[in-house]
Formats: C-alpha cells, sequence, structure tokens
C-alpha cells in the first residue's frame, strides 16, 4: 500500500496549526484521511484542495482530529459541512470527563455540571460534534491500540487521557495531590505545575552548535492538551510512517512504549512529523534517539522525511534546534512555512508542483537560560 501525506498551508503570518491530507492505498483504488483541519479559514482552502485533486464529490473514509486545540480544530466545521466523512475519530472532552471527576480539586462537581461547564468550553468540539450527528458520521475515540484506516493509535490510551484531562487549560482546576498520588506515569508533579515552571524560566538568547554538540536538553514540557494528541503509526510499502500532532514527551513516550507492545517498528521510519510545529518543549535528545534511531555522522545520507508545519513568518517555529537534532538522526526536514508540502510515498508527483528545498543545519540555535 503506498501512502502520500500532504501538509496543507495553515494560518498566516504567525499563526500555526495543522491540515494533513493523507491519501493511501495505489494509484487507481485509494481512499483519504485528513489529519486536522486548522484554523476556521483553512476549512475552505481543505475543501477546495480535496476537490481539485480528487474529484468534484471526494469522501473522506477517516478524519482524525489529534486534540481538541482550535489551532487543529476550528476547520473540521467546513469540511464537515461541505464533504462525506465517513468515520471520524475525536476525544469528546465532556464526555469522557465522567471517570476524571475525582481528579478534579472541586468535590461539588455533579457529573452533569461538570459535563456542561466543559461543554461549554470547548464549544468548537461541541459544533464538530453536533455537525457529524446531523450528517450520519460514525464517530470513535481515538485510543491506544485501535485501527484507523492502515495506521494503528499509539497513544493516548483512556487511561492515560483520564489523568491528563483535569489539566486542561480549559477545564476545572485539577485537584494536583489526587493526580501526585496515583504515581503513575505522570510522577509527582502534574504537566501544569512543570509547564509553569518552565515558562518563567524560557529566557532565549543564540548560541552556537556543531553536528557533534548537540544542545537540546531532556526535561521540556508541554501542556496538557498537546499531551493528549493522538499519534499514529502506519506502515506502507515506502517504509513506516509516524504522525505525532502536538505529541511532548510524555505523549511520545507512551506512543513508544505501545509500538513495542504492538511490536511495531520504531527507527525505521519513512516519514515523520516533527512535533508541535518544531517546539523545543516536545521534544528531546533521549526520546528522539528511542523513536528515530542514534545519530549519525555528519556527511551520512539522510535515512527518512521529517515535515514541520510553521506559519510563514514565525520567528518562534521552528526552533533550529529541534531541526538540527531530527538532522543528525537522520532526517530530511522540510518546513512548510505558509506552502503546501507533499511526500509522495509511492504515488506519481503532481503536475505544477517542484521539488521541496531542505531546511540546512543551523550552526546558530536558540539557548534557554
Amino acid at each position: 500500500m503506498k501512502c502520500e501525506i500532504e501538509f496543507l498551508a495553515v494560518g498566516e503570518n504567525t499563526k500555526a496549526g495543522d491540515a494533513i491530507v493523507v491519501r493511501y492505498g495505489e494509484v487507481d483504488a485509494y481512499k483519504l484521511m485528513l489529519v486536522d483541519g486548522g484554523h476556521a479559514e483553512t476549512g475552505d482552502n481543505i475543501v477546495a484542495h480535496l476537490k481539485k485533486h480528487f474529484g468534484p464529490t471526494p469522501v473522506l473514509e477517516h478524519v482524525v482530529l489529534t486534540h481538541s486545540d482550535a489551532d487543529h480544530a476550528s476547520g473540521l466545521r467546513t469540511v464537515l459541512q461541505e464533504i462525506k466523512v465517513q468515520n471520524l475519530w475525536l476525544h469528546v472532552p465532556w464526555l469522557l470527563a465522567e471517570k476524571s471527576r475525582s481528579l478534579f480539586k472541586d468535590k461539588r462537581w455533579t457529573q452533569d455540571g461538570l459535563n456542561k461547564k466543559i461543554k461549554e468550553e470547548y464549544n468548537i468540539i461541541a459544533e464538530i460534534f453536533d455537525l457529524a450527528q446531523a450528517k450520519g458520521c460514525k464517530m470513535y475515540y481515538p485510543f491506544s491500540g485501535y485501527s484507523v484506516g492502515p495506521f494503528k493509535v499509539l497513544s493516548p490510551s483512556h487511561e492515560e487521557y483520564r489523568y491528563l484531562l483535569p489539566q486542561f487549560d480549559k477545564t476545572p482546576d485539577p485537584d494536583q495531590e489526587a493526580i501526585a498520588a496515583a504515581d503513575m506515569w505522570l510522577g509527582k508533579e502534574s504537566v501544569m505545575t512543570k509547564l509553569v515552571e518552565a515558562a518563567k524560566a524560557a529566557l532565549q538568547s543564540w548560541t552556537t552548535e556543531s553536528w557533534d554538540n548537540e544542545r537540546l536538553k531532556d526535561g521540556g514540557t508541554t501542556s496538557a492538551s498537546n499531551e493528549s494528541s493522538v499519534v499514529l503509526h502506519g506502515s506502507f510499502e515506502n517504509g513506516n510512517v509516524l504522525l505525532t500532532g502536538d505529541a511532548g514527551i510524555k505523549g511520545l513516550t507512551w506512543a513508544a512504549n505501545k509500538a513495542d507492545a504492538l511490536n511495531l517498528p520504531l527507527q525505521k521510519f519513512s516519514f515523520v512529523q516533527i512535533p508541535h510545529h518544531g517546539s523545543r518543549r516536545n521534544v528531546g535528545p533521549t526520546i528522539l534517539t528511542r523513536l528515530l534511531g542514534n545519530k549519525q555522522q555528519e556527511n551520512d545520507p539522510t535515512r527518512f522525511t521529517a515535515f514541520v508545519s510553521a506559519p510563514k513568518d514565525d520567528e518562534q517555529h521552528p526552533r533550529r534546534i529541534v531541526l538540527n537534532a531530527f538532522k543528525r538522526r537522520g532526517a530530511k526536514v522540510i518546513a512548510t512555512q505558509g506552502e503546501c508540502k507533499i511526500y509522495y510515498g509511492g504515488f506519481p508527483k503532481r503536475d505544477g508542483y517542484v521539488s521541496a528545498e531542505a531546511v540546512p543545519f543551523y550552526t546558530k540555535v536558540e539557548e534557554y537560560t
């Protein structure tokens, strides 16, 4: 089976987001999948793109919303209105809150009250949910172990999501002690606490970096919502594919653990999505080596392609220090930065498309004090 992956241009100037069109199968017998829908205005672009390249009445076999952030969800409303979607995969926070109720700080919440409060905060997800129901679209929770077309969901599990949900920015305050007392994979401090501490320390300057002197460090922390991102693993004739959403080190570690449990190969990818627009908080040397393999010599040939979705004029993303880390481990790195970029994966090249230029190895990178 072939697998073509196209990152659509999302947002203008410094607005980040994701919208990924996946075509899998054969040239004359393929199916389509959409991963995330970008901003509200992205929806029109997705619809136009699908009709231009796949006919006037394209069908999306699967749509996956990796997590509930607006820059990934908003455009799906237009997609559902204009395109036939057979299966929608998304986490619905208010419907999943029942098993998390004991992990909220205020113990007076009734289940109905908690559901109502969370649903009000996630109005975009509520619109998507209602549209999908009205269109007769089948809906599923994308938890680890489930198959989405030719892809396997690696993370999050239902249990991992349960502990992340109270730490989302839009849900009521979490009971930090109850979460820490669980003493699971979140450790003794919650994602939220660490994120606040990390944000206070994020003072950026510039420094030099060589191939043999990697300055990216472990211990980066992203938001709980980002850690809930769906991570997908697919095996195709051109090699394995890893789609990461905005997952951070915790989410990627859960994904690697699940891949091992399912005997799915790591370090043998043909295509990898660089998570969260190339943010330094989402990756570190240890998890990258586990996922991608050991560092190579500077002049070794590239082993796989890595795309990073980033807006045209964003000086914050992608981080050079992150792109260098992927390059050390064998990646040919392509940044979207306001343009659509496509990985053909065995499908023929498209008319009017030109070869994308890989980003260089940077000798000047970000430093944080």
